[in-house]
């Protein structure tokens, strides 16, 4: 079998490895996936091994160290080389690049050259090698060496791999990525102005002509010394041409300064918003199964009010800069962003640890791209979406909302119940609006619990002051003893079933009554004991 041969059946048998992708996939997690659990830890822990090796060498100045001083050395060492395998491993596929070299050749006709798959390996790890952060990476190892002891010198290069550690270092470096023109122009015009001082102060103040500049390079630091208005008063020019060049020099330093202090300064406002959306984006990683609301409106601020006094957490999202602001004042996890926009759905964890979303903001073509981007995000998540338009609830549904709501529709029901039945208006109004702490909830049946098996007369509903309203149970329960039943999207509703109705584990209770009358009742099925 030609080597070729060979290569191409590997790399197939890899490409087929479910074990080989697992592993690869847990080694991405743990150095690049800023989702992962372990990713923090990791990172921690790497941070404290470059404190440690840098502060060990600092204090083996004036200290001498033992052994154990060479066998720390050697640990942080082989970390330091496995994250730099690790790194250059996940970088790229190697199999998938011979793979779709051979699957090209084959398309065109030609035969398979193993030499070019080789060099588009290469090429792809060298991206990799040459990338600045591999660079500190590898002189972060080098110092292990002992035979060439000014490569220890490369030790302190360690310091520089908290950038890829510390998210707050990040941040700085991204703000000066994104400035380098502005900073280098700057430093363009630092340079020029340090030369012509240099060269001036160097004609003026050398010991040739009676000052005190010995050198070029002296001119070089006190220029330098003199532009950062520091000014340490060791050099001190004499002649009149000196001091003019001095004060040149001052007013110049001062506007260098200035304009390096506005260009930090209006970075990091621009890149607050991000700051501030990553570190939301860090909370919501520690939570599951938490709510989405699209739009902090009349309607949203009702539903965030509702899921905070619950302590239900949730996060919202909006555009709006005022109604953003409001919903920082709440104390609540606000993002300022498009909700549409399916990058900002998945740094909150749509398509992760989200469990449901909420679509509430006042234009249905925004809900009904929210919708479709959450669904494609995740097949599983609960989607219920505000429709303002009537027309607009198939299209909804037909996105991947769940549930189609429309909120004017409800206030018109209500109202006309006023109008028909005025009582029965005000007990549904006082329900809805938590007057006198009367509640509508659900009650959940729980497996082997004292209510599983019991029939609804057993049950001493009258005595925990609740009323029952019906029972929501599967779709494939029976309905013949109770009477009258709905059928929901993926369950049943029986509205007030009869004593001799049976309940049974996962049923659903709708029960009206006191909030710590249903408190209760929950904490009862909870610890499973039965009310005497």
């Amino acid at each position: 079998m030609k080597l070729s041969d060979l290569v191409i059946r590997l790399a197939y048998q890899m490409e087929e490895s479910e074990g080989y992708k697992r592993a690869k996939q847990a080694v991405y997690d743990l150095l690049e996936n800023p989702h992962s659990r372990a990713r923090p830890y990791f990172d921690s822990l790497m941070m404290a091994l470059v404190l440690s090796s840098v502060f060990l060498l600092l204090y083996s100045v004036k200290h001498h160290l033992g052994a154990w001083a060479g066998w720390f050395e050697a640990v942080a060492v082989s970390f330091f080389i496995l994250e730099y395998l690790g790194r250059m491993w996940v970088y790229s596929s190697v199999h998938r690049i011979v793979l779709d070299e051979y699957e090209k050749s084959e398309l065109i006709n030609e035969p398979f050259r193993l030499s070019r798959a080789v060099w588009n390996i290469l090429r792809s790890k060298w991206s990799y090698m040459s990338s600045p952060m591999a660079i500190i990476d590898l002189l972060a190892i080098l110092p292990s060496y002992r035979s060439l002891r000014i490569l220890r010198l490369f030790l302190l290069f360690r310091l520089f791999k908290m950038f890829r550690y510390a998210h707050s270092i990040q941040q700085f470096g991204s703000v000066l990525r994104e400035k380098r023109i502005e900073l280098f122009s700057l430093f363009a015009f630092l340079t020029f102005v340090l030369l012509v001082g240099s060269s001036v102060i160097y004609l003026f103040e050398s010991r040739e002509t009676g000052g005190q500049i010995e050198g070029f390079f002296e001119g070089i630091y006190w220029s330098l010394v003199t532009l950062s208005t520091v000014g340490y008063g060791d050099i001190t020019p004499q002649s009149f041409e000196g001091r003019l060049v001095t004060m040149v020099l001052i007013i110049s330093g001062l506007g260098v300064l200035s304009f390096f202090t506005s260009i930090i300064v209006s970075a990091f406002q621009e890149k607050m918003g991000e700051v501030r959306d990553r570190r939301v984006a860090m909370l919501l990683e520690k939570k599951k199964g938490y709510t989405v609301i699209c739009g902090f409106g009349r309607v949203g601020q009702v539903v965030a009010e509702y899921l905070a006094k619950d302590k239900l957490p949730f996060v919202v999202i909006d555009s709006n800069a005022e109604a953003v602001e409001l919903a920082r004042r709440l104390g609540y996890l606000v993002v300022e962003g498009k909700s549409e926009r399916i990058g900002l759905l998945q740094m909150l964890g749509v398509g992760r640890s989200a469990g449901k979303i909420l679509c509430l903001t006042g234009d249905d073509v925004v809900n009904v791209y929210v919708t479709l981007s959450a669904r494609q995000l995740d097949e599983n998540i609960t989607i219920i979406s505000r429709a303002n338009q009537r027309q607009s609830v198939d299209k909804l549904l037909h996105a991947g909302a769940d549930h189609a709501i429309e909120p004017f529709k409800i206030v018109g029901l209500i109202a006309g119940e006023y109008v028909g039945q005025p009582v029965a208006f005000e007990a549904i109004h006082g329900i809805v609006m938590g007057e006198k702490d009367i509640t509508l909830e659900t009650i959940r049946v729980p497996p082997d619990s004292w209510l599983d098996g019991k029939t609804i007369g057993e049950v001493p509903l009258e005595d925990m002051r609740l009323i029952l309203f019906g029972v929501s149970t599967p779709m494939d329960r029976s309905s013949d003893h109770v009477r009258s039943h709905f059928d929901l999207e993926s369950r049943r509703f029986h509205f007030n079933p009869g004593a001799d109705f049976v309940l049974q584990a996962d049923d659903m209770l709708l029960v009206f009554g006191h909030k710590y009358s249903v408190l209760h009742m929950r904490q009862q099925l909870k610890s499973g004991r039965k009310r005497r």
